[in-house]
């Protein structure tokens, strides 16, 4: 556990190590966690089951943006309170952020499950890949409100000060996913089903581990009932800070949707079931980056409340040194060894030969991701809502879509998979606009202190 004076005065470098060690590893074992279903159903059923996945994998990212929205928005307003030393006030935030995620999780699988095939279709399903979307979407939805309070929860426990609590919540359901997978799906021969209630289980798994955390008192802030009430304004507080990963998500759905409506115009549910493994392949390796952002936002969070500007930058660009490391290790992988990455999830030639040529366009410029995704959630970690929502809008949404428009015309299928690459250059340069004047604010907030 890591105290508020530690977060104060310890080494940046070795509190970012501490928290981020633990984050990857957790974010490592929910990236499992999440493409383990495909791992057993590509082997075990074939390209189309891929597709079905790939298809209904933007509504599971729709439910899951309300986990982050309380979950992310949550974490960080606790730990700037937690900065400014007001803990009791972080102990509301808390218990608000799990009233919340649970009723968000109830009611939107209430509405989703009313329109269910309809929206299947929508986001790409063709007749023969809906035999496989719709069964799988059914029973995952039974599981949301248990998912959101896992996943909003991985976050409000890393910024209370415990991430190794954290990272074993991940393990949890990781484990049990893996675990059931290989019964339901190798064992009983239930293919989708059975993947579909292995995850429903995972997920409740890990939702007593994060409720029993909070409840007895494991960590820095334990949870009792007066906490659960709900408040107005810190709800609003919440929301606006939530807002940009939340956006972000909802963006990524809906890039996903035109990603797959686009791939079925351009190659049919080959391509569909190749994008499945290209996105299954990117969490995987992106999940590292995750991990290390929502290490370093504690630190960035509680010391930017705490007006120690200099410890700031320090954190920043000890994060982003980091973040470049590891993208460029993963960039030689994926261009030099693509068919190690894709056999994980299909032994399919046909499928490896596609998604082999599909990933490395995909990933053209990954070596520029890991600074972008550090600095875009910079602003988020201190409070900066406004920053944040329109540096994580402009990867997925701001220049991605317009990409995924224009390009496919022009390239047809290569245009498809090349849409990303050039977001991610444009959204590298903006961001690094935006941090460049922000570092100078800093600098200009320090020497006012300075002189004070």
């Amino acid at each position: 556990m890591v105290t508020p004076e530690e977060l104060r005065k310890e080494s940046v470098v070795r509190l970012i190590l501490r928290f981020a060690g633990p984050a990857i590893a957790g974010m490592l074992m929910m990236s499992i966690y999440n493409v383990t279903d495909r791992i057993f159903i590509g082997h075990a059923v074939g390209p189309l089951a891929l597709a079905g996945l790939a298809v209904a994998f933007p509504l599971m990212m729709i439910k899951g943006a309300l986990g982050i929205l309380i979950g992310l928005g949550g974490s960080s307003l606790l730990s700037i309170r937690m900065g400014e030393g007001k803990e009791e006030e972080a102990r509301f935030i808390l218990g608000n952020s799990f009233t919340l995620v649970f009723f968000a999780g109830l009611i939107s699988s209430v509405i989703t499950l009313l329109f269910l095939r309809p929206l299947l279709f929508f986001m790409g399903a063709s007749e023969a890949v809906m035999e496989y979307a719709y069964p799988y979407a059914l029973i995952i939805l039974f599981g949301n409100p248990f998912h959101l309070i896992g996943l909003s929860g991985t976050n409000l426990i890393r910024a209370e000060g415990s991430p190794r609590s954290s990272m074993i919540t991940n393990f949890i359901g990781a484990f049990t996913n893996i675990v059931l997978d290989a019964v339901l799906v190798l064992g009983f021969r239930w293919g989708v089903a059975g993947a579909a209630i292995a995850t429903v289980i995972s997920q409740i798994a890990s939702a007593v581990w994060v409720v029993t955390h909070f409840v007895r008192g494991n960590g820095v802030l334990k949870l009792e009932k007066r906490h659960l009430k709900v408040s107005w304004a810190r709800t609003v507080e919440i929301a606006k800070i939530g807002a940009a990963p939340f956006l972000r998500s909802i963006v990524n759905s809906s890039v996903v949707i035109l990603f797959n409506n686009s791939l079925q115009a351009y190659g049919g549910d080959l391509a569909v079931s190749a994008m499945g493994v290209i996105f299954s392949v990117d969490s995987l390796l992106i999940m590292p980056l995750v991990g290390l952002s929502n290490g370093a936002q504690p630190v960035l969070g509680f010391n930017y409340g705490a007006r120690q500007y200099d410890r700031v930058k320090k954190a920043l660009f000890f994060a982003t040194g980091v973040a470049t490391t590891i993208v460029i290790l993963i960039y030689m992988l994926v261009m030099f060894a693509p068919t190690f990455l894709l056999r994980l999830f299909t032994s399919n030639q046909e499928l490896i030969r596609v998604a082999t040529e599909g990933m490395r366009l995909y990933m053209l410029l990954l070596p520029v991701v890991g600074a972008q995704m550090i600095g875009s959630n910079y602003f988020l970690a201190t409070g900066r809502s406004g920053q944040a929502i329109f540096l994580n809008l402009a990867r997925q949404c701001i220049f991605l879509v317009p990409s995924l428009l224009i390009l496919p015309r022009i390239l047809h299928l290569n245009g498809v998979w090349l849409s990303q690459s050039v977001a991610d250059g444009l959204a590298f340069l903006t961001t690094s606009t935006f941090v460049v004047r922000d570092i100078r604010r800093l600098n200009k907030e320090m020497l006012l202190q300075a002189e004070n």
